[in-house]
């Protein structure tokens, strides 16, 4: 949970304590963060096995780590997306994307109607574009504010893994 934290710098259980683990007795993982390497997401997965005696040791987390480090080559295939997460852990803020049609509709729905002449200025005019988007992409726009950058970002990591379930909502 440490890793994918560090990674997103979000908390995705806004939830109490019961309902996280009944997530996880029911075998829910978390996806991997926009962007995750796989091998650091799949370590990540092994460090979340309900038996704790599969679960890699410290020394073991460290050595795959620093695997990781010297192998640089390792880290550039990104994790994909493989199901949505379950819907109880879900933000209640989190729209349903299929809903909207446009850029607009989207930012109104996530409270970022301001950057909307900067998205299409930008060329970001489809839902299918703004889902390719990068944090590079949103400070190349003008979304320097640490905090609407991160909301941005989770909703387009949102975005995505509604996308890869139903690849033809969003046209």
């Amino acid at each position: 949970m440490i890793s994918w934290w560090l990674i997103t710098q979000s908390h995705l259980f806004p939830c109490v304590s019961l309902q996280v683990i009944n997530a996880i007795e029911q075998d829910y993982r978390l996806p991997p963060p926009m962007d995750c390497p796989a091998a650091l997401h799949q370590l990540m997965l092994d460090c979340w096995q309900k038996d704790r005696n599969s679960r890699p040791r410290f020394a073991e987390i460290v050595n795959t780590l620093d695997k990781m480090i010297r192998n640089p080559a390792s880290l550039k295939t990104v994790a994909t997306i493989t199901a949505v997460p379950s819907q109880p852990l879900l933000d209640r803020s989190i729209p349903d994307f299929t809903a909207f049609t446009t850029v607009d509709d989207w930012l109104s729905a996530i409270k970022m109607v301001q950057y909307r002449d900067s998205f299409l200025t930008a060329g970001f005019t489809s839902l299918q574009l703004v889902a390719q988007m990068t944090s590079e992409d949103l400070l190349r726009i003008g979304v320097t504010l640490a905090g609407h950058q991160k909301k941005i970002l989770n909703s387009i990591h949102s975005m995505r893994v509604q996308m890869s379930q139903s690849p033809t909502a969003m046209a």
